[in-house]
């Protein structure tokens, strides 16, 4: 009995030890000006994107303002409806809907998870997107805005609040977050512009589905985009805070030369 006890006392550190090094450890090696630089954008992704979204609200309860543009959007969109373009928005719609987009974040987020070296940035992941659902259930039904008339809602009537819009931010905060969190660790700032390129140019396509189809307004889609660079500048503003160390130039030369991609370094 005093050995199985003596045994059992012996594996808890080493368990402690696991997971320690798979849910809380993954640090990188930056200088303090980089350091500095992620805070940096990170603040000014919070107040872009609340000052953007308070401006937008402010021109919906108002009806002023950038309200004026969504009549002319919804005008044109409409009038350039057409039976394929219509049939591809659809696909789009149920693509990134609320049944298909949360299987494939589930998907992805236990799929890096159980790849990844570590599991922190996954965790992350899923923590961003979720605070963004939460955010929009919070805000919609306070601010109550009608969305586009029923008859032009060309894949079944929708009665819930239009703003902002879950499908938009739902799209922009995985994609973003999943860039950021994936592209930080590349070293190269081409790829990672282009990373972001592409996540912004499908976000942008996301957006003008949900108009096209007759579910939201451009403003509703626009306030939605700067709710998620809220989102993003308060998980770089973690992220940063957790895993970056600031090291001398030798380790920082040491850590580029084993970069990290989905938190498994080239060593396996």
């Amino acid at each position: 009995m005093a050995e199985s006890e003596t045994k059992a006392e012996a594996e808890k550190p080493g368990r402690w030890a696991r997971f320690h090094e798979r849910f809380i450890v993954e640090e990188r090696v930056l200088s303090s000006r980089a350091r500095r630089n992620l805070y940096v954008t990170a603040a000014a992704l919070v107040v872009v994107g609340l000052t953007g979204f308070f401006v937008v609200l402010d021109s919906i309860l108002e009806s002023d303002d950038l309200s004026y543009i969504d009549e002319p959007v919804e005008t044109w969109l409409d009038s350039g409806r057409d039976d394929w373009l219509t049939t591809f928005m659809i696909v789009l719609a149920i693509v990134f809907g609320p049944i298909a987009m949360p299987i494939i974040i589930l998907v992805t987020t236990v799929a890096w998870g159980v790849f990844a070296k570590h599991a922190w940035r996954p965790l992350l992941l899923a923590g961003g997107m979720i605070l963004g659902v939460i955010t929009v259930q919070l805000l919609a039904p306070l601010i109550a805005r009608d969305r586009p008339p029923a008859d032009e809602m060309l894949f079944g009537y929708d009665p819930t609040s239009s703003f902002p819009s879950g499908h938009v931010m739902g799209v922009a905060d995985f994609l973003f977050i999943g860039t950021y969190l994936v592209f930080s660790r590349h070293r190269r700032p081409v790829v990672t512009t282009l990373a972001f390129v592409t996540a912004t140019a499908i976000v942008l396509l996301t957006a003008a589905c949900r108009i096209y189809l007759g579910y939201h307004w451009a403003t509703d889609a626009l306030g939605s985009i700067f709710l998620s660079l809220v989102v993003l500048g308060l998980v770089i503003a973690v992220d940063t805070w957790r895993t970056v160390r600031v090291g001398t130039a030798e380790q920082i030369a040491e850590s580029d030369r084993r970069p990290e991609m989905w938190g498994r370094d080239e060593r396996g």
